[in-house]
């Protein structure tokens, strides 16, 4: 029998696993057990959380174009504060604090990749639009997710990895439990963050190695465009830990696809060539490009495609699920009031369907009118296509984020919102709007889905953790809409003041990629310009062909669309999974060191995800560190053997779990 330190922080063995016939899993609270959940205490300290981090990871993400994941570091914040006020029932209003706190990166990853671009194309948006848009994206975006909790946690347990949730669950569990595990958890949070603290911070080696580190490598990326990168963070090493080595692996060959092939074939064929399939204005041939160019001005149109054919053909493929959940919806509307009504047990308790209805007509109507007098559109035909887009659109997709959330912890929302902006675009463009008022209609249009899409995808993460916790979803889901609608009032009045104090355009202004990126797809098809059909087209044909091979599709195509350097540490992390939890014939030892390595891996993830906050409130403000010199020179060269020390740590670590008898 495994040691007490198999035992991942107190959850049951079958938390991970999928589960045999006639076996249920049983969370650490079990529904018979009433524990305080919604308190001042977890309410308020929530909200306190959803504005920092709301603040912080909103300019963060216009400065460099990554928005962290608040929900580990609210996490392990909410540990340490109820630890020090002595709080009782700790663990179950953690779980809220967490939920409300993490509002926060969701609202700020669906505001920024779209609004911004506003005033990038020299618009004007103002506060109650923006914060509108973010707020109703928000609340539909948990509506639409709530009949789908019970497929995504409970009936697919142990299919999808939840990385997020898994290391999230980590940090609130140990915490409360203490013992090997929490000491597990700790020292690798050490490690862990103190790792990609120096390598963000001080500059101590190069955060990603790419095969131009050689003279060799050099000349091939330059004339063949044939180039591999790897980020070196412990964090997204833990991450690919806790994916594992099968959907590492097909995420990876997505990857491969791109950048090995797609990309130097481009180069081959088309190298003398400028390829302006937008309308752009681009006048460097594909040759005298760089490979990351290529890769962003048009091999990763090829993963959008493949992304949104793979949502789709997911949608068609969960039918059963989506017409089960209006099933529901329909049934109860049409059941009396205390009629054949069943108590359900307290941990599989959602909000009632009619509430979730009334609510997505409410929120519908109310974006109706936004949209109609709120000076977005021109006329209500028009507002009634802006609804459309949003109501069809986020509710179909909101699945495919909840799903790519689910197998690796990252939601293409940006690649889903750009083909939103371009369908939006074409249809608004028919009835009449294009031009400056048109670029701003399928901006907030736009940014009501991304929102909606973040949120949804976002949200998924919380109800797992109160799944493997065993807190009840209604209140979750109840209190989420608080910290929606605080997070959108936060977001909306950072962006003012930052577009006020640095903008968005020009010398010394905040670069915001994203919304560039949106920018630069709009307003050619405002304009007459034209969308990149041939690669969305290519991108389609190939997720049909993997469907057909019964290749899981969407994490093919993440693969294809999320950079490589940021896919190829999630196969090392697979790979040291696989290797520890399948050393020794005895299943029960594989199983302990394997649950030890999630320990680790969720260290890793908690560590870098919180000094990841300390280094982006360094930078804010504009603290110069004497090692940049360094990384420029050395970085990359010596950053693979700082890597290779903390893989082996992790191995020797995990391998460590001892099977007592």
């Amino acid at each position: 029998m495994a040691s007490e330190e198999s035992k991942p922080a107190g959850l049951p063995e079958n938390a991970y696993r999928e589960l045999k016939e006639g076996e249920s899993y049983r969370p650490l609270i079990p529904s018979d057990q009433k524990k305080k959940e919604v308190t001042v205490w977890s309410v308020t300290l929530g909200l306190i959380m959803t504005v920092i981090f709301s603040a912080a990871a909103a300019y963060l993400g216009l400065k460099v174009g990554q928005v962290f994941e608040a929900a580990i570091p609210i996490a392990i914040l909410a540990v340490g504060l109820s630890s020090a006020f002595k709080k009782n029932d700790a663990l179950s209003q953690n779980v809220i604090i967490q939920s409300v706190g993490a509002c926060s990166g969701a609202v700020v990853a669906g505001s920024i990749f779209t609004l911004p671009a506003i005033y990038i194309l020299g618009l004007e948006v103002n506060f109650m639009q923006m914060a509108l848009s973010s707020l109703l994206g928000g609340v539909l975006g948990i509506l639409f997710l709530i009949p789908f909790r019970k497929y995504f946690v409970k009936e697919m347990h142990g299919k999808y990895p939840f990385p997020e949730a898994t290391a999230t669950t980590q940090v609130l569990v140990s915490g409360e439990s203490g013992g090997n595990s929490a000491k597990t958890l700790v020292i690798s949070g050490i490690i862990g963050g103190l790792y990609d603290f120096v390598v963000a911070t001080f500059g101590t080696w190069a955060e990603t190695v790419s095969t131009t580190v050689t003279h060799w490598g050099s000349v091939v990326a330059e004339k063949a465009k044939l180039v591999l990168k790897l980020n070196t963070g412990a964090a997204v090493l833990g991450l690919g830990y806790i994916v594992g080595l099968k959907y590492a692996f097909i995420i990876c060959c997505g990857s491969f696809l791109v950048w090995l092939i797609i990309i130097p074939a481009m180069n081959l064929i088309w190298g003398g060539s400028v390829l302006d399939l937008m309308g752009t204005g681009i006048t460097e041939t594909v040759g005298q490009m760089s490979a990351d160019a290529i890769f962003k001005t048009y091999a990763r149109h090829i993963g959008i495609g493949g992304i949104a054919t793979a949502g789709i053909i997911g949608i068609i493929k969960s039918f059963g699920v989506i017409k089960s959940a209006v099933g529901i919806a329909a049934k109860e509307f049409t059941k009396k009031d205390g009629a054949g009504a069943v108590q359900e047990e307290r941990t599989q308790r959602d909000l009632s369907m009619k509430t979730v209805v009334f609510g997505i007509i409410l929120t519908l109507l109310i974006t109706f009118a936004f949209f109609a007098f709120g000076g977005v559109v021109t006329n209500i035909w028009q507002a009634v296509i802006g609804l459309l887009i949003v109501a069809v659109i986020s509710f179909l997709f909101t699945t495919v984020a909840a799903n790519a959330i689910a197998i690796v912890g990252t939601n293409p929302v940006s690649g889903m919102t750009i083909m939103t902006l371009i369908i939006t675009a074409i249809v608004l463009v028919a009835a009449g709007l294009k031009g400056n008022a048109g670029m701003v209609a399928a901006m907030i249009i736009g940014g009501v889905v991304c929102t909606a899409l973040s949120v949804a995808g976002a949200f998924i993460t919380d109800l797992k953790i109160g799944y493997w916790i065993g807190t009840t979803p209604a209140k979750q889901e109840k209190w989420k809409f608080v910290g929606v609608a605080v997070a959108a009032v936060t977001v909306s009045g950072v962006m003012l003041i930052l577009n006020k104090t640095y903008g968005f355009t020009g010398e010394g202004a905040l670069v915001a990629p994203q919304a560039n990126a949106m920018a630069a797809v709009i307003q050619p098809m405002m304009n007459g310009g034209n969308a990149p059909w041939l690669l969305y087209g290519i991108g389609a044909l190939i997720a049909l062909i993997l469907t057909l091979l019964k290749v899981p599709a969407l994490a093919f195509c993440l693969g294809m669309f999320i950079p490589i350097d940021l896919n190829l540490p999630l196969l090392i992390g697979g790979a040291i999974s696989w290797f520890v939890g399948s050393r020794s014939k005895d299943e029960a030892l594989n199983n302990a060191r394997r649950e030890k390595g999630t320990l680790i891996a969720s260290g890793f993830i908690a560590g870098g995800a919180l000094m990841g906050v300390v280094s982006a409130i360094l930078k804010f403000a504009k603290v110069d560190w004497f090692l940049t010199s360094w990384n420029a020179s050395y970085g990359e060269a010596i950053a693979i053997f700082p890597l290779i020390g903390i893989i082996i740590y992790m191995i020797c670590s995990s391998m460590k779990v001892s099977n007592e008898k």
